[in-house]
């Protein structure tokens, strides 16, 4: 059997280097710092929620209950900027679990 944690691991690292080199940046150009940190925080909180709710697998139902739980306050699911706040929380929520 094939020991895929290195790989995982590589790949998150990867994927935080580039959330921090080019989403975080323009997501910050388009929005406020006040709507930053309202999205980012709605957007964790959703997150945390679906995890609870959908314990296994289910990764198509977590985002879309996510998604709708955004779009309840008020961000539109068409933008980019909620996708990439939604990715963001995952991957936040990811590195929490390892480091803890």
């Amino acid at each position: 059997m094939i020991d895929l944690t290195s790989l995982l691991e590589a790949l998150t690292a990867l994927a935080a280097a580039l959330l921090t080199a080019f989403v975080i940046p323009w997501l910050r150009g388009r929005t406020t710092a006040q709507q930053q940190e309202s999205l980012r925080t709605w957007a964790e909180i959703a997150v945390s929620a679906a995890e609870q709710m959908y314990r296994s697998g289910g990764g198509q139902e977590k985002k879309a209950y996510v998604l709708a739980f955004l779009e309840g306050r008020g961000y539109r699911m068409d933008d980019e900027a909620v996708e990439m706040a939604v990715e963001a929380a995952v991957l936040d929520l990811r590195r929490r679990r390892e480091c803890a």
